[in-house]
């Protein structure tokens, strides 16, 4: 029972590590893309928890006490609180943390690099269409593969609508 609460290292080096592993998921979170967390798949779900475990290790090393995993759990929740506090207070951080939307379409034009750079795929695309009204791309007036990874899409207004 002893061991449970003993720590494996010092108390400084829990915060360093989830410090380390958070900036650094982050940055290949944001690397891989929109789409990669705003609408979940199966695959997706399957990453996510293999990120999971991949980073365990990063973070504890060889602890496996109580108070080590809760200084890992405030430390990471403070750190999301952090970037999420400092990002309502900069455009700019904020839009390197959460990235900005991307237009993929306007005015019946389908922008296609931008769907491939924005790895969406033309199902998707079609779906976010079906779901507003769309039933075709030329009833597009505008596509915006948002920061959340969602796609919106705005219904051309026929001629006369006012």
């Amino acid at each position: 029972m002893h061991e449970m609460f003993e720590l494996g290292m010092e108390w400084w080096e829990f915060v360093v590590r989830a410090v380390a592993v958070y900036v650094v998921v982050l940055l290949l979170t944001r690397m891989s893309g929109k789409r990669s967390m705003g609408q979940s798949t199966p695959f997706d779900i399957l990453v996510i928890v293999l990120l999971g475990t991949a980073v365990q290790n990063s973070l504890i090393g060889e602890d496996t006490s109580l108070p080590g995993g809760l200084i890992l759990a405030a430390t990471l929740i403070g750190l999301n609180w952090f970037v999420g506090f400092l990002g309502a207070r900069s455009k700019r951080l904020n839009e390197i943390v959460e990235g900005v939307p991307v237009v993929l379409a306007r005015h019946g034009t389908i922008y296609w690099e931008q769907v491939k750079r924005c790895n969406v795929s033309p199902a998707d695309l079609e779906v976010a269409m079906r779901a507003n009204g769309c039933e075709g791309f030329g009833q597009v007036d505008l596509a915006v593969l948002e920061t959340s990874g969602e796609i919106t899409v705005n219904k051309r207004r026929a001629d006369g609508d006012d």
